[in-house]
């Protein structure tokens, strides 16, 4: 197989939580340039339908659906409706996730599960559901996104998401445990590690020039990662040019997680 024909994802259907923005819009719209047709999901049925639009434009073919994957019930119904449209599922890759910003000893118990409802809770029923399809269907390829976030330790001051943190570290056992698992199926599991991306959550930095410059100083390669960064780790796991390759988790963050000073 020549190397273009690795990346081809030609034929394929992928489903992209929290595919209307940020990471999850730019991944949609890769995997959509690489050949396959996207199912779009977030909550916010508007973003979903851009996005769908400007799959639609490369004559591919996208679905946009609104669903809280936080709720068993609405992924009961996303799963529905995506095979209901795409009839199949070959590559789930999910992006949908939740932030909560508070001190560790001011955490409550009530963000604590909403963290973790979706993160972490609802990551796996939808999984769980998706896997099944592709059992039936004799494989497919499952990529969830992580965070650098997972690998390290850092102050209150800094990054004050001690449970975003957390369901970021369990997502690795899980895509390790599920890795293997899923394996005798003929499904692969990894997932995509990002650091610091250019969307709306680094607007806060870029709106402060001194702010920017102190960052940008940490980061080993200079910048932060952008659209074509994302859309780059996403083929490549999705397609058969990473075919050898799961239980693994790809960091894309630029250098910043070996930074030692």
């Amino acid at each position: 197989m020549q190397t273009p024909q690795l990346f081809d994802l030609t034929g394929k259907t992928a489903l992209v939580t929290g595919g209307g923005r940020g990471i999850g819009k730019s991944m949609a719209l890769g995997l959509a340039e690489a050949g396959a047709d996207v199912v779009i999901a977030s909550r916010k049925l508007d973003a979903c339908e851009e996005v769908a639009k400007a799959i639609e434009a490369m004559g591919r073919r996208a679905w946009a659906i609104a669903a809280d994957v936080s709720k068993l019930d609405e992924i009961e119904r996303l799963v529905e409706e995506a095979l209901g449209s795409a009839s199949r599922i070959d590559i789930l890759v999910n992006n949908a996730a939740f932030a909560w910003g508070a001190p560790m000893l001011e955490h409550t118990p009530k963000a604590w599960d909403r963290v973790f409802d979706l993160n972490l809770r609802g990551l796996f029923f939808l999984t769980q559901r998706v896997a099944g399809h592709m059992v039936e269907a004799g494989g497919g390829n499952i990529i969830h996104i992580s965070s650098m976030a997972a690998l390290r330790g850092v102050s209150d001051a800094l990054e004050p998401s001690i449970a975003y943190n957390a369901s970021k570290g369990a997502l690795h056992t899980l895509t390790r445990d599920m890795a293997i698992k899923l394996a005798p199926d003929g499904i692969r599991v990894n997932a995509i590690a990002p650091g610091a991306f250019d969307t709306s959550m680094f607007e806060f930095i870029k709106s402060d020039p001194e702010r920017r410059r102190a960052f940008l100083a940490r980061m080993p390669v200079g910048r932060v990662g952008n659209e074509d960064d994302a859309k780059g780790a996403v083929v490549y796991l999705a397609s058969e040019a990473s075919a050898f390759v799961t239980g693994q988790i790809l960091v894309v963050d630029g250098g910043w997680s070996v930074q030692t000073s």
